[in-house]
């Protein structure tokens, strides 16, 4: 399962070979120049005793620069405010900027703002003042107005948006003026820098939309938003093969030195690899562990940027899952039985170290706190202890006539694969059966609307790698009131989970500004969530970027890896 066969690798090198062939062909659109019509005679020779005429020198067009990223998942949509794709989100500084973005050291910048926003002394009024200079890529401005109306469609029920969240804290948004927005809360919520505005959304294009509509859930700007207010607009996509955004000649800002960003989708790992080691991609990310020395004997360079991320097994605890899971002692039994270490060390190539917490790798950690030691026998005796014994003989625990079946499923990503295989020989052989299913990535997180697999109990237990509002270690997703339902669809709790200590302390971590106090109640939240086996660390996973020597003078930041992206530069 670690390597795949050879026959898969030509596979995957003649795909990415093709594709590059269509993006050269995709990314040429300059006219070609003018014939001369038919009729027109040709220009009459000089005498042979006459010198001929110097020929004036003609300028080449300059060579357009395009920057070709190879992505292994397709954008599921281009809406941020429709989205909880990775890949996806961090696209947003590229063509349609936020208020303020992070840079390389994590710290907030402003963008479409003159300064930072500021506080009220009570912490409950936040007033941001727009850039006079803002304009969309059509020309028109951008205003106050654009934000009353993003934050007016995220909490139209109406619109099926991925979570109402942080803006369902606000009790009123406001354009005084317009460059003036404020924005009132009814206590003060700490996490605000982290968490609100992930983009602006047009008026001017989708308010026509919803008035006609009553939702912009089908507006074609989801897929093809083609005004933008970043340095580049979106230009084309084709499903199945790539997305092109190219320079925004109305850009309000410094132009980028890019003419162009090409997205090319991948099927797999090694369809990415191949196109990184054949100098087809100039930038890939994702990479995994296994993957590096590979790349690094290659010549790519891989930069390794803190993100908090962390893998992790999210059980699901719906009324219709499998009764083992719903047990706090099976929970325990599962991960003392799973030799996490040997996993980092063999799979990953000793390269990282098992996850003890959400919080790791971010300075919310709990230090007291580490990983359920592998202990199959202590495993087995918990499993005694909670009734769950083989009556049959045949490897498999029951209880009250039910076999002790978990099942398990993540995207179709080689490592995780190899890791759902590994969990599988070791649970069994303490009675747990396994059952392990791989899914792409748009089913494997679609909503309880769209009927996704960790969402609706077809699962016990899905596998991803997920992090706060990094660098702010918010999170909604335990919250009792994200717990998604055919009213609330978009609920981001597809764990089901409602602990109400858990839960408390959540709501007060945000409006607690003591940095020390909130500190301390993540502590108590990391607990909770260890005792009660609520999430399972399998890898600490910071975000490895693999670029080639293309590229220069590029910052990455684990919070907004494309925050100096008109910086970038094209070099032979």
């Amino acid at each position: 399962m670690l390597k795949k066969n050879r026959l898969m690798i030509l596979f995957s090198l003649l795909l990415v070979f093709s594709f590059a062939l269509a993006a050269c062909g995709t990314t040429t659109d300059e006219p070609a120049a003018d014939e001369p019509a038919a009729d027109v005679p040709a220009a009459e020779e000089p005498a042979a005793d006459a010198p001929a005429a110097e020929e004036p020198a003609v300028e080449s067009p300059a060579e357009r620069k395009v920057a070709t990223f190879i992505w292994t998942q397709e954008f599921d949509t281009l809406n941020p405010y429709y989205s909880n794709m990775w890949f996806s989100i961090i696209t947003q500084e590229l063509w349609n900027q936020q208020p303020w973005i992070f840079d390389d050291a994590n710290g907030p910048v402003p963008v479409l703002l003159k300064e930072m926003p500021s506080v009220s002394d009570d912490g409950m009024v936040i007033t941001m003042n727009l850039r006079d200079e803002l304009v969309w890529s059509d020309g028109e401005p951008l205003t106050a107005d654009d934000f009353v109306f993003t934050y007016n469609m995220v909490m139209d029920p109406a619109n099926t948006v991925a979570s109402t969240y942080p803006f369902d804290q606000l009790t009123s948004m406001e354009a005084t003026d317009e460059r003036t927005v404020v924005m009132t809360f009814a206590e003060p919520f700490v996490p605000w820098v982290a968490t609100m505005w992930s983009s602006i959304l047009p008026e001017h294009i989708l308010a026509p939309v919803f008035e006609a509509e009553g939702t912009i859930d089908e507006a074609p700007w989801n897929l093809e938003p083609t005004v933008s207010a970043g340095p580049f607009v979106f230009a084309e996509w084709e499903s199945g093969s790539f997305v092109r955004f190219v320079r925004n000649d109305n850009y309000w800002g410094e132009p980028p030195k890019i003419d162009e960003i090409f997205f090319q989708f991948v099927p797999d790992d090694a369809a990415q690899v191949a196109a990184l080691q054949t100098g087809d991609g100039d930038l890939g990310t994702f990479i995994s562990y296994a993957d590096v020395p590979t790349l690094e004997a290659a010549g790519v360079d891989l930069v390794t940027i803190k993100s908090g991320y962390n893998e992790g097994w999210f059980p699901l605890l719906w009324d219709n899952a499998s009764p083992g899971i719903l047990d706090v002692n099976v929970r325990k039994a599962m991960v003392m039985a799973f030799d996490r270490d040997s996993l980092n060390e063999d799979l990953l190539l000793g390269l990282t170290n098992t996850a003890a917490s959400f919080w790791d790798n971010t300075p919310y950690v709990d230090p007291s706190i580490e990983p359920y030691p592998y202990d199959p026998e202590a495993a087995k005796a918990l499993l005694e202890e909670a009734g769950w014994v083989d009556t049959d003989g045949d490897g498999i625990r029951e209880k009250d006539g039910q076999p002790l079946v978990i099942r398990h499923g993540t995207s179709i990503r080689e490592v995780r694969q190899d890791a759902q295989a590994v969990a599988q020989q070791q649970l069994a052989e303490v009675g747990i059966q396994l059952d392990i299913q791989s899914f792409d990535a748009d089913i494997l997180f679609a909503g309880f609307g769209d009927e996704g697999p960790c969402t609706t109990g077809e699962m016990d237990i899905c596998e991803w790698s997920d992090t706060t509002a990094y660098p702010d270690p918010d999170i909604y997703y335990w919250l009792c009131s994200e717990i998604p339902t055919a009213e609330y669809p978009d609920g981001a709790n597809w764990q089901n989970i409602c602990n109400e200590e858990l839960d408390g302390l959540f709501q007060a971590q945000a409006v607690e500004t003591d940095p020390d106090k909130r500190t301390e109640m993540f502590h108590q939240i990391s607990l909770i969530m260890h005792e009660n086996v609520y999430w399972v660390g399998l890898w600490q996973d910071p975000d490895i970027w693999a670029l080639n020597g293309r590229i220069q003078n590029a910052k990455i930041s684990g919070v907004d890896p494309f925050f100096n992206i008109v910086d970038w530069e094209l070099t032979d």
